[in-house]
């Protein structure tokens, strides 16, 4: 039986708007993630991570931020815990999951739900907003500040990753993501096939020969129509309630290591509905728990 952490990440230094570095003080103070006991999950904080000094170059914000957390989520999963991220903008993915393959040693496995592939780098991206390229830089490819965080290798092989609920995208990234094999469930599939169809062939990837996988959820992917608090919306995405019921079967999940979920935008999310399909969708994938709550 596990320790439930949940640890934030106040980054909003990979985006264009930083509003998203607020997201894991206002779940804390306003107790927004309280579902999870009700639901019979026991957590616990274990504090959110600041930037320790203040940078000029976002880079070198995003750098710091992303080492600093990929050394709190080794620590909490090589003490055997089960971390729960949440962010921030979506470049803490990179600190994120760069932990998590240091405790593992063996292979990473990750289902990304994002309606965006972040596949961008330095070099194809026009903005060169930094929450556009971590999972490019999990698979090793951009800036080396980036790609080597934690370790100097790849975090992710291609074929132990798939993408859920994309719609947005430009033309390099997915040439990208195309070239190295990576699967992607684009929106138009989930409509026609289901999203427990779908979330069951990601299952199949990134636990078929991992030691072990991961789910990052950029809020994005949901339809802003239902939850408007999101860092980049993107109209006609998975409805809420669909997502929460496919993600239930990850409870009996052994081999599932840890849950990202980012780019909440507090003050986008009138009468706080976004905060609380936050609380919703963490209640459906962490493992049930026995015992008191800290």
């Amino acid at each position: 039986m596990k320790d439930i952490v949940v640890i934030g990440a106040a980054g909003g230094y990979g985006a264009p708007n930083q509003s998203c570095q607020d997201a894991p003080e206002v779940l804390r103070t306003f107790g927004f993630l309280d579902q999870l006991r009700q639901s019979g999950i026991a957590y616990r904080w274990d504090g959110i991570v600041h930037l320790q000094k203040n940078h000029a170059d976002p880079l070198l914000s995003v750098v710091e931020m992303c080492t600093l957390l990929a050394e709190k989520t080794r620590k909490t999963l090589s003490e055997g815990s089960f971390p729960i991220v949440v962010g921030g903008d979506h470049s803490c993915a990179i600190g994120t999951w760069s932990g998590a393959k240091s405790a593992i040693g063996g292979r990473l496995g990750l289902i990304w739900i994002d309606a965006h592939m972040d596949s961008h780098t330095f070099r194809t991206s026009k903005s060169h907003a930094i929450h556009g390229m971590p999972l490019a830089a999990l698979l090793g490819y951009g800036d080396e500040r980036l790609t080597h965080i934690a370790s100097p290798s790849p975090k992710l092989l291609p074929e132990d990753v798939c993408l859920i609920g994309v719609r947005s995208f430009e033309e390099d990234e997915a040439k990208l993501l195309k070239r190295l094999g990576v699967r992607v469930f684009f929106m138009e599939e989930i409509r026609r096939r289901g999203i427990d169809a779908v979330l069951e062939e990601a299952l199949s990837i990134v636990d078929r020969e991992t030691a072990g996988f991961g789910v990052s959820i950029d809020l994005d992917a949901l339809d802003p129509e239902e939850e408007p608090g999101v860092g980049s919306p993107v109209p006609g995405g998975i409805l809420k309630a669909g997502l929460s019921a496919a993600l239930q079967r990850l409870r009996s999940e052994k081999h599932l290591l840890a849950i990202e979920v980012v780019e909440y935008n507090p003050y986008l999310d009138g009468k706080f509905a976004t905060a609380r399909a936050i609380s919703d969708l963490l209640a459906a994938m962490a493992p049930s728990q026995n015992g008191p709550a800290c």
